[in-house]
């Protein structure tokens, strides 16, 4: 049974911006976040296996700390270790898949006219 979600889980899953109910803001603003990492790496066809699984990661773990922050927001106790750990475990991630903004390799305008004639 796929059922889609409004919230996620606290268990990660490779699929887990599929499972979310796309009319969501969460599901929305999860995908824009994932298209824009990819994009500030060169984009998604540059990107390796390995860095395409880390930029998922990567925002799954901004979301489980937005939630908590939320949470304490509301007045909620939330596990700080937990809170802590994942932090500490993006910022890792980041690292891995590099700070910086890359450009994507754009042809000149004479060359990506003649290939849109062509």
């Amino acid at each position: 049974m796929d059922t889609k979600h409004a919230e996620t889980t606290s268990r990660y899953a490779a699929d887990w911006i599929d499972k979310l109910d796309g009319r969501t803001r969460l599901a929305q603003a999860a995908r824009e976040r994932l298209t824009a990492l990819q994009a500030d790496l060169g984009g998604v066809e540059a990107l390796s296996y390995q860095r395409q699984s880390i930029c998922r990661r990567v925002v799954w773990l901004e979301v489980q700390i937005e939630q908590r922050e939320a949470a304490l927001a509301r007045g909620e106790e939330i596990d700080e270790a937990r809170h802590t750990n994942n932090i500490n475990t993006l910022t890792g991630l980041l690292k891995a898949i590099g700070l910086d903004r890359k450009a994507r390799d754009v042809p000149d305008l004479a060359t990506y006219l003649r290939e849109r004639a062509g």
